[in-house]
């Protein structure tokens, strides 16, 4: 497909894991998968199945404790700088508010340092929310320049929603780096930097993939239809009944794929594409009837309150010595 402009239909992701430049490094602790990339800086996400139990959010939570831990040594922070913490997003949207109800959840200090008898291993913490643009009209990067240059805190640890490029990763991954952020980046929208290099301290950045466009979840399926289909030619012999029904359905058909010629036989010419290509033809069509749409799980609430409460647990956890709770 050479008339296809790959260039004109940005593909929306804040993953570098999505990203195939960069040099990944994978390892598992506790069954939760680990990849440390870099590119420009460091990064590394986390990816799990479920926070939704006890065990598994606390699995998840001390993986993420231990990389704070060390991204704040790589950034020579020692026990203790200041910190500023900052929950970009919209409380009136909830799949934009991770940042704003992780705030709620952090231990803020800095107060109780004016009044003297802080017990050893607390830090100097504060914390706030810049809101949206829509709501301030101003640069959520320009209000933390000016806080900064007041209250002068040693680094900024700021949380917000990302985009991603796959279905499978929504609400199940954690992404972590001393790189920044650029706020809206996966939904088109972006908004200035937020970095060492245009606050001048180290910014690390903590998100989760709330969202996917709707050329995504049309791309998955049939990505996942092409497993199906593997699968059924692989266990035909099996009943029907017994494969289709099991829990572990899709773990099995996970690693399946159909040949090029059976892709190309199923979908004709787009069965021939490229992933790229797919992804890109399909933005084209949705993009021209306008329904490029971005999409949310339905139980969102529910996820994101407990993403945020593991999040600022790890986060107290990692500034505090005195502190540990999930």
């Amino acid at each position: 497909m050479g008339n296809i402009d790959l260039g004109k239909f940005k593909l929306r992701t804040d993953l570098i894991i999505e990203n195939n430049e960069a040099n990944h490094k994978k390892e598992t602790i506790d069954g939760i998968e680990i990849t440390s990339s870099y590119k420009d800086g460091n990064y590394v996400t986390i990816s799990f199945e479920d926070i939704t139990n006890f065990e598994s959010r606390e699995k998840v939570g001390k993986v993420l404790e231990k990389v704070l831990g060390k991204i704040l040594v790589q950034n020579n922070i020692s026990e203790e700088d200041e910190c500023l913490i900052v929950g970009l997003g919209n409380i009136k949207s909830t799949p934009d508010s991770l940042g704003v109800k992780v705030i709620n959840d952090i231990l803020i200090t800095k107060h109780l340092f004016k009044f003297g008898n802080v017990e050893e291993g607390i830090r100097m913490v504060s914390s706030f929310t810049p809101g949206v643009m829509a709501n301030t009209g101003l640069e959520s990067s320009n209000i933390i320049k000016a806080i900064i240059k007041e209250e002068k805190p040693k680094f900024v640890i700021v949380i917000d929603a990302l985009a991603s490029l796959s279905i499978d990763r929504i609400n199940k991954t954690i992404q972590i780096t001393d790189t920044g952020i650029h706020p809206g980046s996966g939904i088109g929208n972006n908004r200035k930097e937020i970095s060492k290099n245009t606050i001048g301290i180290p910014v690390i950045a903590i998100g989760v993939p709330t969202v996917v466009t709707s050329t995504t979840i049309v791309y998955d399926t049939i990505k996942y239809l092409f497993k199906h289909i593997s699968y059924i030619k692989d266990n035909e012999e099996l009943n029907k009944l017994t494969f289709f029904k099991s829990k572990s359905y899709k773990n099995k058909i996970k690693d399946k794929k159909l040949t090029e010629e059976e892709e190309n036989t199923l979908l004709g010419l787009f069965g021939s594409l490229d992933d790229t290509e797919k992804r890109s033809l399909i933005n084209e069509v949705l993009t021209d009837i306008d329904l490029d749409l971005i999409v949310t799980p339905s139980e969102i609430d529910f996820l994101i309150d407990k993403l945020s409460n593991l999040i600022a647990s790890a986060i107290n956890n990692s500034l505090h010595r005195q502190i540990s709770h999930y």
